[in-house]
């Protein structure tokens, strides 16, 4: 497995040559360039970065890494443990540090793991800084402090505990009708810090004795952490068992959240962002944005109720450029990613699930019933694989001329707005890769979009 390489962070497998994985010497070398590039940008004598990780069982040997070379740096690390990644992301701002990595590898499975790199506010680092954090690994450009000068190690608890105390202030989070409306929640957090988290919200909501589902943090993941429906069939039964009338999962890290109706049905991930945007404005009045390659869902909700929407490049830190451009009240992206910018600018799982509480507790409405009053939209999903001196960008040049009369985006590849569905072409950042992502009203009609333009691609290929 080739180490992934990007201006947010590294990923990779554990073990393996170095170079190749994400060895012990890897972690290292990254850990120590963000902590070079911290202190070449700052003017303080000493510097604070907050680390957090989710329960994959790599994740104290890393942690372990990461947090000693900060501190051969000089710069002190503050300990929060297993965490989330929006905690962590909170506990920058909270505790006032210059930093923050969040090690875990997100939906990736349990040989994977990764250090996702933050700034002073919290927030996942942009391009020009990660290019420069990235040459300095490259350039082993670092110089390691004396022994006098050296950071500590600082533990620190209750910052979830904080974090939800947050959520909770929210003036539309509506804990008393979460409360009198008796509703019961079914949770599977994936063997990962989502158990930790997830049942401290629920108890402060008032939700009393949740149906928790694979929730203690130990890593070991009972099935593919990926919040797809064809790997929640255990919780989709255990809705329907027990007469739940909400099930919430999460991905490892706890930035992702997928919904189940009462009926064990799947919500829909694309839909999550849309149920939050549903109950927020009115309440919150200005533009919504999300990615390129999300739902048409969220824009035709948005419209509906007299607000902008606007859509960005594929990546969270480009959805947050675009709120805050924008100044949208609410953003995220389709993979179920809630960014609420009266918190933080960063993708939510707990915000979300207080906010589709309230949602339920204050419309009276059961979860199908509001599935079934926003418009009705299915994706598919292709790819294609890049051949050796294949010119990608003359590709989708020709695709942007050739259909030049639809309404074209070029922020991020190539989408073309048809009338009633759209396609999204982009090169991965990650894979040798296109991926072609497609949107129409009926799910036979976006699998047969998305295999159409496949072919079309592969026939400019070889002209």
């Amino acid at each position: 497995m080739t180490l992934i390489k990007s201006i947010s962070g590294i990923r990779g497998t554990i073990g393996g040559e170095t170079g190749d994985n994400l060895t012990p010497i890897d972690a290292v070398k990254f850990a120590a360039a963000y902590g070079q590039w911290l202190k070449n940008q700052s003017n303080k004598n000493k510097l604070t970065v907050v680390i957090g990780r989710d329960a994959r069982p790599s994740g104290a040997m890393i942690q372990a890494l990461v947090q000693n070379t900060l501190s051969g740096l000089g710069i002190d690390v503050i300990d929060l443990g297993l965490s989330t990644t929006p905690t962590v992301e909170m506990a920058v701002v909270f505790e006032k540090a210059d930093g923050g990595i969040i090690l875990t590898a997100s939906h990736n499975p349990v040989q994977w793991n990764a250090l996702k790199l933050l700034n002073e506010k919290g927030e996942f680092l942009n391009g020009e800084n990660g290019k420069k954090i990235l040459e300095i690994a490259e350039n082993d450009d670092y110089i390691f402090s004396e022994v006098a000068d050296l950071g500590k190690v600082i533990p620190k608890e209750g910052l979830i505990e904080k974090h939800v105390e947050a959520v909770l202030a929210l003036p539309y989070v509506d804990v008393e009708a979460i409360k009198k409306a008796n509703l019961k929640v079914a949770v599977d957090a994936v063997n990962s810090t989502g158990g930790i988290a997830i049942p401290i919200l629920l108890e402060r909501l008032g939700v009393s004795q949740p149906e928790l589902l694979y929730c203690e943090p130990n890593g070991q993941f009972p099935h593919n952490p990926e919040p797809l429906k064809e790997h929640l069939g255990d919780i989709m039964s255990l809705m329907k068992e027990k007469s739940c009338d909400l099930g919430v999962v999460v991905d490892p890290d706890v930035d992702r959240l997928a919904l189940i109706s009462e009926n064990g049905e799947m919500f829909g991930e694309e839909y999550t962002l849309v149920i939050c945007a549903d109950y927020l404005l009115g309440k919150l009045n200005g533009p919504v944005v999300s990615n390129l390659s999300s739902s048409r869902a969220l824009r035709d909700l948005a419209n509906a109720k007299g607000y902008e929407y606007f859509a960005s490049a594929v990546g969270e830190v480009n959805v947050v450029d675009k709120m805050k451009e924008k100044g949208a009240v609410l953003g995220g992206e389709g993979n179920g990613g809630i960014i609420l910018p009266d918190l933080h600018y960063g993708r939510d799982s707990l915000v979300g699930i207080a906010l589709v509480l309230s949602h339920l507790a204050t419309s009276g409405k059961k979860m199908s019933e509001l599935r079934a009053s926003y418009p009705e939209y299915y994706m598919a999903k292709n790819k294609i694989q890049l051949e050796v001196g294949m010119d990608v960008d003359a590709l989708l040049e020709n695709v942007k001329n050739k259909y030049k009369n639809e309404d074209i985006s070029t922020i991020d590849g190539v989408k073309i707005d048809f009338a009633e569905e759209w396609v999204h072409l982009r090169k991965s950042n990650t894979e040798p890769i296109i991926r072609v992502y497609t949107e129409a009203s009926s799910q036979a009609r976006a699998i047969e979009l998305g295999e159409n333009f496949v072919d079309e691609l592969q026939l400019m290929a070889t002209i």
